[in-house]
């Protein structure tokens, strides 16, 4: 039977099955949805010893994210160890070209790669997932050149079920928002800096820290553009002293002008501009 016939508990079977055959992996790891379910599967596939969890810490990844990946390693006790990713380091990356992404996972997967060669785990595995194949995510082409495995694509298993899988294990990620790397913040060709990305992470610290759970802050130039889901949209509109609170704090970061975008929370709403223009269907999660 091909995967995307499968039932759900049968993908389950084939993703157990996937793993076993695997023997030992090294798996990148987020503490997002994705990631943190695949870990919970390999390290009751495999054992403990046979599952080494590698987070990445970067300039581009949020600090509360880190340590929130950190507490739930231990909370699934799994083997884990953080590495310094240096993607900001490669000049073709701070340019912000369209296939930024590709730069980043290339550091990411380089240094998995050798990871597990160092400590002979058989592969390296990530969290990509079956639904994220209707987009053109640039750092999956980084993947397949290290070899990366996907074992959730490969059962096609997707966020949907994802979500219900963790649910009934009891994984706090569950109801988890989507993650995604600070540079995606800025329009491409704006040059990124560690300066830039400690102001974004800085400004949605801001907004976490009024309740909200799906939160991105988009910088165009001394502009930010606020990105909440529409629900929470109505919330800013109704008080004026949580604009005023906002707006200045945002603007002791150093930024001139505070917006909330009407249309909300969006994945890859950067790349409408490019679509817009005639450049091709450019998408991915962010």
């Amino acid at each position: 039977m091909k995967p995307q016939m499968l039932s759900r508990s049968d993908k389950v079977a084939r993703l157990k099955k996937i793993l076993k055959n695997m023997r030992s992996v090294v798996l990148a790891f987020s503490g997002g949805l994705d990631s943190t379910f695949l870990l919970k599967m390999a390290r009751d596939t495999l054992g403990k010893d046979n599952v080494l969890a590698v987070i990445a810490m970067s300039d581009t990844f949020p600090k509360r994210e880190y340590e929130c990946a950190k507490k739930l390693a231990r909370k699934l006790t799994a083997n884990f160890i953080t590495i310094n990713t240096k993607e900001t380091e490669n000049k073709t990356f701070l340019k912000n070209p369209v296939n930024r992404c590709y730069y980043c996972k290339k550091e990411l997967f380089g240094r998995l790669v050798s990871i597990a060669e160092k400590r002979s785990f058989d592969f390296v595995i990530d969290g990509f997932n079956h639904d994220d194949k209707k987009d053109l995510r640039y750092g999956n082409i980084a993947a397949k050149e290290f070899g990366i495995r996907s074992p959730l694509a490969e059962t096609h298993i997707g966020k949907k079920n994802i979500r219900i899988f963790s649910r009934q294990l009891h994984l706090p990620t569950w109801n988890k928002p989507s993650l995604a790397c600070l540079a995606s913040r800025l329009p491409y060709s704006h040059k990124i800096t560690k300066k830039k990305l400690k102001k974004i992470d800085r400004a949605e610290e801001v907004l976490y820290k009024h309740g909200f759970k799906q939160v991105r802050v988009r910088v165009h130039n001394d502009i930010a553009r606020i990105e909440l889901m529409r629900s929470d949209i109505k919330r800013v509109l109704l008080s004026q002293e949580l604009q005023n609170d906002i707006a200045k704090r945002l603007k002791r970061l150093g930024f001139s002008y505070v917006t909330v975008d009407l249309e909300g929370y969006r994945t890859g709403s950067m790349n409408e501009v490019l679509n817009t223009q005639g450049k091709g269907q450019v998408r991915t999660t962010r």
